[in-house]
C-alpha cells in the first residue's frame, strides 16, 4: 500500500499558488493527486492538464516513484496574441514511497484527457490466500506392542 507523500510538498505547493512562482527542474512544483485501491491495484492519478505526453518521467528506484511534468509554452508565432494564461507554466513533480507490498514491476501508465494514471497491482505475496486443510490420514497403521 502507499506509505506516505512528502508533507512539506503542499506547503510548497500554496507558497508558488500564492506568489506565482514557476517551477524549475531544481525546484518543481507540486502537482495535485488522487490515490485509491480499486481490488488487487491501487490507482494513482495525476492532474496534469496542458502537459504532453512526451513531457512527462516516471521513474522508480528502491519504492520511491518519481513523477516529473513540464507545462511548455504554446506555440505561437507573430500573429498570436495571449488574452489569458492563468495556467501555471514550468516544472511539476511529485514523490511516493510505495510500501513493500506492491508489485512496482508491472506498474502501468495512461495518459489522457490531461490526467495521468497509473495502476500498481498488489504483489502476490501481499494478497489473502486461502490454506486448504486435510483430512485425517485413511491409512491407519496398527502398532503391536
Amino acid at each position: 500500500m502507499l506509505m506516505r507523500t512528502d508533507p512539506f510538498r503542499e506547503l510548497d505547493r500554496l507558497t508558488q499558488q500564492v506568489f506565482g512562482t514557476p517551477g524549475t527542474w531544481s525546484k518543481p512544483t507540486a502537482m495535485p493527486m488522487d490515490a485509491y485501491r480499486a481490488g488487487d491495484e491501487f490507482v494513482v492519478c495525476f492532474d496534469l492538464p496542458g502537459v504532453s505526453p512526451d513531457a512527462i518521467e516516471l521513474d522508480i528506484e528502491r519504492n520511491v516513484l518519481t513523477v516529473k511534468a513540464e507545462r511548455r509554452p504554446l506555440p505561437g508565432g507573430d500573429d498570436v496574441q495571449m488574452q489569458v494564461s492563468e495556467r501555471p507554466l514550468g516544472v511539476f513533480s511529485r514523490q511516493l514511497f510505495l510500501g513493500e507490498t506492491l508489485d512496482t514491476d508491472h506498474i502501468a501508465a495512461g495518459y489522457e484527457a490531461g490526467v495521468l494514471t497509473l495502476r500498481i497491482p498488489v504483489a502476490e505475496k501481499a494478497k489473502p490466500r486461502r490454506i486448504e486443510i486435510g483430512g485425517a490420514q485413511s491409512d491407519r497403521k496398527e502398532i503391536k506392542a
